[in-house]
């Protein structure tokens, strides 16, 4: 199964390569140390703690975790690899110098091989679930500790997974440890070939998010610099083909409310100048973060163009709607407005964090709407009763608290893990 694995990895390789072309042709950022994709030119790096956090919500829900090992071990190095640029970039602005940055190699033996001779890292964790059967074989015949963080698989995945069982079986057999979300998210694991006395159920670090502690003032202080007296709803981390129906329900609001204020978020950067083509296309007024500008009367949308500035623009709302959630992409992160106490709209296609979303609307936090008419429905109702919203706010923030502890119990599982490394090394020395 393995060799038959790795002969359909490098036919895939071509077609690979031209996507990450096509994609630099188009976005300069995915030029950036392109030769890692194929394991050249890592940096090399001594003794060192990797994390693996695919994209942007990857990154921000590691934030703590990462803060948290480099207060206990200040020595110990640390990296962490994405497969986007704007999860590099995250990267970058969360921790500046203090953590390297790498991206992560593709399938291939050879990549993944010239991964590990560069980076030979002490301990693995890889956030949520990415199983990479040729990665993960590294860390085990290279007897690194892996361990999968917040860790889970959806019934639907669990079915794809059976089909190729004995792979998956031979990838979860080298000692790895599985630090699961929930008690069905281990059992899928245990299912999938994991060993149970390696599989431990610690819950999500994302809800041990960590927000400054003046966001609240300073997003107080960006309205009434930028906004002025309006109420304003935020829709952050849109898609393509979900920007319309964002515009479509900001034109319903307009109806009841002339002085509404939409904050526009795209999820993509590259994709800002075509958003705000299409809002002024639509015909609304528009004043962009990058203008430098506050908004006007006459502005109907402020558009988010930077980076790393979604809370800010939660702070300074009234009401959220996360996007990825009208299209199918699976949904984005609906921790970070609730901690701040946010009443959140989304759509029905969060099976990104299904549980997370079910809990949500099960308990009053979170409204869940279809299209346009109910998106402009469900913030128009939280706009019209403030109280209301402070609410359902209030249930939000009390769910992100109450489920909070998990970076705790994961911290407990790595403590030993590198206090392994830490009396190898003084044994060496």
């Amino acid at each position: 199964m393995r060799l038959l694995y790795n002969l359909l990895i490098y036919l895939l390789q071509l077609p690979v390569a031209a996507y990450w072309l096509v994609r630099g042709l188009i976005n300069s950022s995915y030029r950036d140390r392109f030769g890692q994709r194929f394991g050249i030119g890592y940096p090399w790096l001594g003794r060192c703690i990797w994390i693996h956090a695919v994209s942007v919500g990857e990154v921000q829900a590691a934030v703590p975790l990462v803060r948290a090992i480099e207060k206990r071990f200040p020595d110990i190095e640390m990296l962490i690899t994405t497969v986007t640029p704007t999860g590099a970039a995250r990267v970058r602005s969360a921790f500046g110098d203090t953590v390297k940055h790498c991206y992560i190699p593709l399938e291939m033996p050879i990549a993944v091989d010239r991964f590990y001779e560069s980076v030979n890292p002490e301990l693995a964790l890889i956030m949520e679930t990415e199983i990479w059967p040729n990665l993960y074989r590294g860390c085990g015949v290279r007897d690194i500790p892996l361990v999968l963080v917040s860790a889970r698989i959806s019934p639907k995945s669990v079915d794809s997974y059976h089909r190729f069982l004995p792979l998956f079986r031979d990838t979860l057999s080298h000692g790895i440890i599985i630090a699961a979300q929930s008690e069905a998210d281990g059992e899928r694991f245990r299912a999938l070939g994991a060993s149970p006395v390696r599989t431990w159920v610690t819950g999500n670090i994302k809800f041990d998010i960590e927000l400054p502690a003046d966001l609240a003032d300073r997003g107080r202080e960006f309205r009434r610099g930028t906004f002025g007296e309006r109420p304003v709803w935020v829709a952050a981390s849109t898609h393509d083909q979900e920007e319309q129906q964002v515009l479509q329900a900001q034109r319903i609001l307009q109806r009841s409310f002339k002085d509404v204020l939409l904050v526009l978020v795209p999820r993509h950067p590259e994709r800002f100048a075509a958003v705000r083509e299409a809002i002024e296309k639509e015909g609304f007024g528009c004043v962009a973060r990058t203008d430098g500008k506050p908004c006007e009367p006459s502005t109907d949308i402020f558009l988010g163009d930077t980076m790393g500035e979604v809370p800010l623009f939660y702070a300074a709302s009234d009401a959220a709607f996360v996007g990825g959630s009208l299209v199918p992409i699976g949904g984005h992160n609906l921790l970070e407005p609730a901690a701040l106490g946010l009443p959140v709209v989304t759509g029905p296609y969060v099976y990104n964090a299904q549980e997370i979303a079910d809990m949500f609307v099960e308990l009053g936090a979170c409204r869940m709407v279809d299209d346009a008419a109910g998106l402009a429905d469900a913030i128009g109702e939280l706009l019209a009763d403030p109280e209301r919203a402070a609410t359902v706010g209030r249930k939000g923030l009390r769910i992100v608290q109450q489920n909070r502890g998990a970076l705790d119990r994961l911290l407990g599982l790595l403590d030993p893990l590198i206090g392994d490394t830490e009396s190898h090394e003084e044994t060496a020395g």
